[in-house]
């Protein structure tokens, strides 16, 4: 015989968030659409983010960059 799982409320996973007006809706997608786009991993930059593909780029040939792609990102300095 086996013993019963108590049942357990499912909480839902997504967040609510109420907007003012369209601009903050929009402000707020676009933040989020930036993100998301510059984490994602790309098959055609094989396995890496662009953020990462751009550093292995300047690592490798630093002369066609005039300026380290490091210094551009958000975040603390790690």
């Amino acid at each position: 015989m086996t013993a019963c799982m108590p049942c357990r409320r499912a909480y839902p996973t997504v967040r609510r968030y109420h907007y003012d007006s369209h601009d903050q809706l929009r402000e707020h997608l676009n933040g989020f659409l930036m993100a998301y786009n510059h984490a994602k991993r790309l098959k055609t930059l094989k396995g890496l983010t662009p953020h990462e593909y751009l550093c292995k780029c300047w690592t490798e040939q630093p002369e066609q960059f005039k300026l380290k792609p490091t210094h551009h990102t958000l975040g603390l300095n790690i």
